[in-house]
């Protein structure tokens, strides 16, 4: 492809002796030769004893760090991932390496004005009203303990159970003052439902069935759950008075019509932005559709690399590893990594065209735009200008981000 690109290096000399001193260097502290304390052992002798091959591969990858980054630096290489290395030749007089550099492949743009694309019209029920003050009501329901009565739906039951299966304790299947919500579907089918009508203090015997789509050990088998209910709680939702709207604490809002107009305008506004969300999709779809790039299996699987990561980093500040995220969803890192193929792919198209847009219509961030969308993004993230500036990665980050949005509005024909 056009855009491959093989640079062969060769460092000898000087230059490889004191790559070689370094690699020395590096492993010196862990180095334990008979005769020597561990770390004392001088360059001659450890070539005496292991020879100066036992140097080679570390001395190879110092080298290969500082002539990628020569490779990075300079201006007529345009490299869009990671770079294949191989070692031709290497020993003791020197190294030749072949770098394989991926540039940024030729985009030939198709259409991307007048697509013919619609933004829907975006409209708020009164139902739909009436569901988001019910769930407001919901969040500031009380939730006491129902002294009479039995378990009805959308109850919390406190509840103590035994599961037995095959006349044995089923493990992992016994609990104590478990408060298991009515309605939730947190347990197998049946067991909700078995425990609806209830009453404080009473026990019952649950005989269920495993479904078919559960553990490969227990799907379809029969399971007795005994379950005793040890106290009932319910939501008891506010009266709309005065202290409900003052512990609501939105802002002109002190009466129900007041909440009404402004759920509505709170549902119109996410509304609208899924509409506008979906629209842009549509038109970076029709447009990357239309234009012709050839990708590189090497850019995806960087795409595909930078996405993984991204999930990673998520997964951590939950407490999660990628490993253990495989493991509940099921799936090996292979398929996984075949899942996100063509979303990759879609990123990298999309990217690529609205680069390509910014060259073709000479698109510019100003220092104003880029002041601007710095003032803007800080506030809205609650941080300091300077302080937004770095954690994006620097004005040139702005830039880009600024130029990607311009390009955007002329694919929307603003």
């Amino acid at each position: 492809m056009k855009n491959v690109k093989e640079v062969v290096v060769e460092v000898k000399g000087k230059d490889w002796d004191a790559a070689i001193d370094k690699a020395f260097n590096k492993k010196k502290k862990d180095i334990k030769i008979d005769g020597f304390r561990k770390g004392s052992v001088t360059k001659e002798i450890f070539i005496k004893k292991a020879g100066i091959e036992a140097l080679f591969m570390d001395a190879a990858d110092i080298v290969i760090d500082a002539e990628y980054r020569k490779l990075v630096e300079d201006k007529n290489n345009d490299i869009v991932c990671e770079p294949t290395v191989s070692i031709e030749h290497i020993d003791k007089s020197g190294i030749t390496i072949k770098f394989t550099l991926i540039g940024r492949p030729e985009v030939k743009l198709g259409k991307y004005k007048d697509l013919g694309v619609k933004r829907e019209s975006v409209k708020v029920t009164k139902e739909e009203i009436e569901h988001e003050i019910h769930h407001i009501m919901e969040h500031m329901a009380e939730i006491v303990v129902k002294e009479n009565g039995e378990v009805v739906e959308g109850n919390t039951a406190v509840i103590d159970f035994e599961g037995v299966v095959d006349g044995k304790k089923l493990d992992g299947g016994t609990g104590a003052n478990y408060p298991l919500e009515i309605g939730s579907h947190s347990f197998i089918p049946g067991f909700e439902e078995g425990i609806v009508g209830m009453h404080t203090g009473e026990k019952k015997v649950l005989k269920l069935k495993f479904p078919e789509d559960y553990t490969e050990e227990l799907k379809g088998k029969d399971v007795e759950f005994t379950v005793t209910v040890r106290e009932i709680k319910e939501r008891i939702e506010p009266e709309m008075n005065k202290e409900f709207f003052e512990d609501l604490g939105i802002e002109g809002v002190n009466s129900k019509e007041t909440l009404e107009e402004n759920v509505k305008k709170e549902l119109t506004k996410q509304k609208e932005n899924k509409a506008e969300d979906k629209y842009v999709d549509e038109l970076l779809r029709k447009a990357t559709d239309d234009m012709k790039v050839d990708i590189n299996n090497e850019i995806i699987e960087s795409e595909i690399n930078r996405m993984s990561s991204q999930l990673e980093q998520e997964l951590k500040m939950q407490g999660a590893t990628l490993e253990q995220y495989l493991a509940m969803v099921g799936t090996k890192m292979e398929d996984f990594r075949s899942t996100l193929k063509p979303q990759a792919i879609a990123r990298i198209k999309t990217r690529y065209l609205l680069e390509e847009i910014v060259k073709e219509e000479k698109i510019s961030a100003t220092k104003t735009d880029i002041k601007n969308k710095v003032k803007e993004e800080a506030e809205k993230y609650g941080m300091k200008e300077e302080e937004f500036v770095t954690t994006v990665g620097g004005e040139d980050a702005i830039k880009y981000e600024v130029e990607m949005t311009k390009a955007i509005d002329i694919i929307k024909g603003n």
